[in-house]
């Protein structure tokens, strides 16, 4: 398991690192927000841990820089020598899917990151997307779902593939708007047109929906919503 250790504190990365590598884990560490940022936009991880406080930037703006500019939908452990509810809330909010409150028992880091690992709800499979039993290959374009091919327009393929790589959070309105038009959104009726059409592709012809909207948010498409 490949993991970004996102730290300033050496004493701390250093007892990660002497815990988890003689586990088979690979480790790779980052001490500022900026070079984190940096790494785990372009190398592949299968979890990172992310210190909130950090020097250049701090944690909530690599995780949310990770989710809402990078699309990384690695999972996020956060650390914090805080245990303030709106600190976790704050997190959540843009993207983490773990916290962990200074000071942490390694053993129990290990335990989250193996979980996380196994449950992330969007799983690549090389080229190819797979939420619950929706099915997206990236290669031929082809959608699917319950084996079931879906036909859809390269806009609605845009908005899936971006919902699809974020399932484990809320995509907000402004993310989707910039994925399909840029600095130029058109009218917010036309945003919500697709998404209709979406939802009726997706969801329409199974008992189980997967599109959420998640009001005054944005939307998610995931098997169930988990409600902070």
């Amino acid at each position: 398991m490949k993991v970004l250790i996102i730290e300033d504190n050496r004493d701390i990365a250093a007892n990660i690192a002497d815990y988890l590598e003689p586990r088979g884990f690979v480790l790779d560490f980052a001490q500022d927000g900026e070079s984190g940022l940096r790494l785990a936009s372009n190398e592949q991880f299968d979890a990172i841990v992310l210190d909130l406080m950090l020097p250049k930037m701090d944690g909530i703006s690599v995780c949310d820089r990770l989710r809402s500019h990078a699309h990384v939908s690695t999972p996020v452990i956060m650390l914090t020598a805080r245990d303030q509810l709106d600190d976790k809330l704050e997190g959540f909010s843009v993207g983490a899917d773990d916290y962990l409150v200074k000071p942490f028992s390694v053993k129990e880091l290990e335990a989250r990151l193996i979980a996380l690992a196994k449950r992330s709800q969007a799983i690549g499979h090389g080229d190819k997307l797979e939420v619950a039993d929706l099915l997206y290959d990236l290669n031929t374009k082809v959608v699917s779902r319950a084996g079931a091919v879906i036909e859809l327009n390269p806009i609605l393929r845009k908005l899936l593939k971006l919902l699809m790589l974020n399932s484990h959070r809320v995509v907000t309105r402004a993310e989707l708007e910039d994925e399909i038009w840029g600095d130029s959104p058109p009218d917010k009726d036309i945003l919500r047109t697709h998404i209709y059409n979406l939802r009726t592709a997706i969801d329409k012809p199974f008992s189980e929906k997967l599109i959420h909207t998640i009001h005054g948010e944005g939307y998610r498409l995931t098997q169930q919503v988990d409600l902070l």
